[in-house]
């Protein structure tokens, strides 16, 4: 039997506990790994000398750029490998190929847009995220050199999703860890020794997802790969096109939200405080990426047993599945909101060493993070909806917290109150609402999305 019929045989019938351990670990890992590339920029440039508070600031204005990247990247990756778990659960691997090539051909076609629409607009674009006269040189020199390996990221990240998809998640996390390990080499050789500064970061970073994009195509095209790439089904087609598309909508909003949320945050920090205030928000969503993505790497890992067993018709199996992913995901977000209120100082000096930052968001983040651990239900219930094809669940969910919550209270509650301390509290707020309500939705559809 074959490496990929092993890894399907597992998803059907191997011991749920030690199976989702084994898939989810490399994910979680893989996310980790993943979350470098951006972490790692910010914590090397935030130390740079004289300069690293201010260079934090303007790299920090550029994150709505990268997750609208991110989130086209979702949206061809995300919204098709759960749909080819399914089709490869239902024995019909034909179609979960159909899948994989028009999502690639996709994803190149995405690559080429976003690539040619941000070189034209990231001046005034970056301006209107936050950034000042002091910033947005910094801003420019990344994101210039960042958008030209665009086709990497789309590549690297959207594809891996199809190697998780066939159980072999170990491989899914080798191709985000040649990366990541590059890049962390990379990043202080350009930055410090070749005094590249923030336009060494962003070199670093798009020389390693090229490399990582080039392991993900090179197995998805072998015979390694129980899907492959194959140019025949790289045509698009109108059907496939319209399933990846319904239900890459949810993961795309979830992530293209999460810049229209710092767009906000950016502005309105600007706008009642100052340069100080928006470097919080950098270090605070920094932090918040080392939460939530061990979180979504638990998901993706744990996705395809339920995809999967859900289109082989073994609905007791998928309940079983979830039940252990709404207790792991609580286990972590309840867990991060007491290391976040227990240790903010702490967490903001990895990211830099500037007193009056420190202290701002030593202040701050316990406020901002104050509704956290109400997210692990909230991720858990709406990634049983994402796996089992739930596409206009899905949808909603995914505007609920950031779109209809997040943005309108980020926006009212400080011109209420006339005190920036709203837009830290409209953080709050927004997770515990969407939490409760997002729980309460799937115990209403329970019976229709998980029958007996």
């Amino acid at each position: 039997m074959s490496q990929s019929h092993r890894s399907e045989e597992a998803l059907a019938n191997a011991p749920i506990g030690p199976l989702m351990f084994k898939l989810a670990l490399p994910a979680v890992a893989a996310q980790l790994i993943n979350m470098l590339y951006n972490i790692v920029d910010r914590i090397y440039i935030g130390h740079i000398p004289e300069v690293g508070r201010t260079a934090l600031t303007g790299l920090g204005v550029t994150f709505p750029i990268l997750m609208l990247i991110s989130a086209f990247t979702a949206f061809a990756g995300m919204g098709g490998a759960p749909l080819a778990s399914i089709r490869l659960g239902a024995g019909d691997r034909e179609g979960a190929e159909k899948i994989l090539g028009n999502s690639t051909t996709l994803l190149l076609i995405l690559a080429a847009l976003l690539t040619t629409v941000f070189s034209i607009i990231k001046e005034p674009a970056l301006m209107a995220f936050g950034a000042s006269a002091d910033t947005i040189g910094y801003a420019l020199d990344y994101i210039s050199i960042y958008l030209m390996g665009t086709i990497f990221v789309q590549l690297a990240l959207g594809l891996n999703a199809y190697i998780t998809a066939q159980g072999q998640a170990l491989v899914a996390m080798a191709s985000v860890l040649i990366g990541a390990v590059l890049n962390i080499l990379l990043d202080p050789l350009f930055i410090f020794v070749f005094h590249m500064g923030v336009r060494g970061a962003a070199l670093a970073t798009i020389l390693s997802q090229g490399v990582s994009a080039c392991w993900v195509v090179g197995f998805l095209c072998s015979k390694r790969s129980g899907l492959r790439i194959r140019r025949k089904n790289m045509r698009l087609s109108l059907k496939v096109m319209g399933s990846i598309a319904s239900l890459g909508v949810a993961p795309f909003i979830m992530q293209s939200t999460e810049s229209l949320v710092t767009v906000v945050l950016n502005s309105g920090l600007q706008f009642y405080g100052n340069d100080l205030y928006v470097g919080t928000i950098t270090v605070m969503q920094s932090v918040m990426q080392m939460v939530v993505m061990p979180v979504q790497g638990i998901i993706q890992g744990v996705q395809p047993i339920m995809s999967y067993n859900f289109g082989a018709k073994n609905y007791q199996r998928v309940r079983q599945v979830f039940r252990l992913l709404l207790r792991t995901t609580l286990a972590v977000t309840i867990t991060a909101f007491l290391v976040v209120v227990a240790f903010p100082r702490p967490l903001a000096l990895i990211f830099n060493d500037d007193r009056e930052l420190v202290e701002l968001v030593g202040k701050v983040m316990p406020i901002f993070f104050g509704g956290i651990w109400a997210m692990g239900a909230q991720m858990a219930c709406q990634s049983a909806f994402m796996a089992t094809g739930q596409a206009k669940t899905s949808l909603f969910l995914a505007l609920l917290r950031k779109v209809i919550l997040l943005v309108p209270l980020a926006i009212l509650l400080p011109m209420i109150t006339q005190n920036v301390m709203g837009i830290y509290v409209a953080e709050p707020v927004a997770d515990i609402l969407a939490s409760a309500t997002t729980l309460t939705l799937f115990l209403y559809k329970r019976k229709t999305l998980l029958p007996d």
